[in-house]
């Protein structure tokens, strides 16, 4: 099959359509002269670069689609994501980027009949999570550039790589479809291997001293730990972090094009926050012989990656975020050339406002002038790299760490603009109002984008982002989305975090292994409602009989008896919380 390959590098298909056969669903391309096209049989899930299509008659229907997703092999057999809905939401360096809005799994396993009753009910299961994977948020692609890579990794590729297909030239840590595309790479169907990152997308475009500019943020989550904000924490034992996320903030200036990288990741030790139904389960450090080599590989990676390092991490310094915040720092202060940070935000920001972030920047300002920023002309020349990063930590890197990172985001992007000449050495972006609102309102944007998918709400101290201060509403915001957390964790992310364990290929199905739904005791089906239904039942029926007890003295025993039966429901689902709640099935924490 040939290439798709634009004067700028290579291009993948855009337009095509689904030609559903009896026996064959058809992918074929509206956007290439040659209409490339492959089949995938629907009883055994063959995929077929090269057949003919003028064999199989009249399609039973036809779809227009957007993008092969991928493949994935359950017990019954194959099923192929396609997309079915997009948006453009701007360009990333003149190439269009689409945020996909909607996918669906097709089934091609007809001859999958001959199961047991434990693989249907398996595969039942795993279909309910391919349902939860199509409503994935924040994935973004683009059909002529490749988004894993920023400005200044892409600028010093050898002009060659851009050739090739854009799964071969993206950063394989954010390519989030990465598991599902092996078929189609065996089979050599470039044309059609749409790389999809998730994080955020967010461009603005505005006016400055007569010249037009443009700012964009760019977010890229991380496969190798992939997971939510209660069952993946910390790091596994090859040094990865949960919520690893590399922002890239890009400015375009009068043909200059400027890029400031930062990142942030879970605290790089094993620890666990295990949902247990109470408000805020505590923190369990898990001693292993292995930590420090854990601490070691993690920076060792950024350091070879990005240059210098410095670590800053929000998190308080008392109770449990304590505890977990000077192990960190015990282990950390052993590497060589990383600088660790210590700033309680929370201490320093109780006014909130961005006021105690001053405190942060002059304690980091020669570091992060020493790590500089990336810098291009119109002509392509390098005119300064940046030599580091900076790694930024809470407790779930999403909060504290997107209110900081806006902060120091707008600093650089202060010192990139006086370079440019779109700023005097007095002047400063937030002088500039519309301008300035525009930077804060993609910020935010991008804090409750990253913050769905880890947590399953929109980010909380959103308004220091938007406004440089929090609101009566923005609390009453927050609280509804803190409940909504409490509620999502502990009741709907052990399903979520099945979904992304089989989805990323974490987890492998494989019908000679042993069903991993098999389990015994309190683990064997939810009490969850039955617990629900006592506790409320109880609750009712002693408030009536309570009631009652002035008319009627017999009704008094009828009352304690209730009253203790509920008091005791209440001590069982207290004493044995996390078999209440919904937890993964498939995989280990680690």
């Amino acid at each position: 099959m040939e290439n798709s390959i634009s004067k700028e590098g290579f291009k993948l298909l855009s337009q095509m359509e689904l030609l559903e056969f009896p026996e064959k669903l058809v992918f074929r391309s509206l956007d290439s002269p040659q209409q490339q096209s492959f089949s995938i049989d629907r009883s055994d899930g063959n995929i077929d670069p090269q057949f003919d299509i003028t064999s199989l008659g009249v399609p039973n229907k036809v779809t227009k689609i957007y993008g092969v997703v991928g493949t994935i092999r359950l017990l019954a057999g194959l099923y192929v994501l396609v997309i079915t809905s997009r948006k453009d939401v701007g360009n990333y360096l003149g190439f269009p980027v689409f945020r996909l809005l909607s996918m669906k799994f097709m089934a091609c396993n007809k001859t999958s009949k001959l199961s047991t009753c434990q693989e249907k009910s398996d595969e039942a299961y795993f279909m309910s999570l391919l349902k939860t994977v199509e409503s994935t948020p924040g994935l973004y692609y683009s059909y002529e550039t490749d988004l894993t890579l920023n400005l200044q990794r892409t600028s010093k590729l050898a002009k060659g790589r851009i050739v090739k297909p854009l799964w071969k030239q993206a950063d394989p840590r954010f390519i989030w479809n990465k598991n599902l595309l092996e078929e189609l790479i065996e089979c050599k169907l470039d044309s059609f291997i749409i790389p999809l990152i998730q994080g955020s997308f967010k461009t603005a475009e505005f006016a400055l001293k007569g010249s037009s500019a443009k700012f964009t943020l760019v977010s890229r989550r991380c496969t190798r730990r992939l997971g939510t904000r209660m069952w993946r924490r910390g790091a596994n034992l090859e040094g990865d972090t949960a919520n690893f996320i590399e922002t890239e903030q890009l400015l375009e200036f009068e043909g200059f094009r400027s890029s400031i990288l930062q990142v942030r990741g879970s605290i790089p030790l094993l620890w666990e926050q295990i949902v247990d139904l109470s408000y805020k389960p505590r923190i369990k450090i898990i001693n292993h012989e292995q930590t420090p080599k854990i601490v070691e590989h993690h920076f060792h990676d950024l350091t070879q990656r990005y240059g210098e390092t410095i670590a800053i991490d929000l998190t308080d310094k008392h109770g449990d975020e304590g505890e977990l915040s000077a192990a960190y720092a015990a282990e950390i202060k052993k590497l060589p050339n990383i600088r660790y940070i210590s700033f309680d935000f929370h201490q320093h920001c109780r006014k909130s406002t961005f006021d105690g972030l001053e405190l942060l920047y002059e304690q980091i300002y020669e570091d992060i002038e020493k790590q500089g920023y990336f810098l291009m002309d119109s002509e392509g020349n390098i005119l300064v790299e940046q030599r580091g990063v900076i790694r930024v930590n809470c407790i779930d890197c999403l909060d504290r760490t997107n209110v900081t990172q806006s902060y120091l985001a707008r600093m650089s992007l202060n010192s990139e603009l006086r370079r440019m000449g779109a700023l005097s050495s007095k002047e400063c972006l937030s002088m500039y109002t519309g301008i300035y609102g525009k930077f804060k309102k993609i910020w935010a944007e991008q804090g409750d984008e990253i913050s769905l998918e880890y947590s399953g709400t929109k980010a909380l101290k959103g308004d220091l982002v938007r406004f440089g201060k929090q609101t009566v509403l923005g609390l009453i915001k927050d609280g509804i989305s803190a409940l909504s957390r409490y509620y999502l964790n502990n009741f709907h992310d052990g399903i979520r975090q099945d979904a992304m364990d089989l989805i990323s290929g974490r987890y492998t199905v494989n019908k000679s292994s042993p069903s991993p739904f098999q389990l015994n005791g309190f683990e064997s089906f939810s009490y969850l409602p039955v617990a629900s239904a006592l506790l409320v039942g109880g609750i009712t029926i002693t408030s009536i009989t309570l009631n009652q007890v002035g008319r009627n003295a017999q009704h008094f025993i009828s009352t304690v008896i209730w009253a203790g039966l509920t008091a005791g429901v209440l001590a069982v689902v207290k004493a044995n919380g996390r078999q209440f709640c919904s937890r993964p099935r498939l995989c280990s924490l680690l």
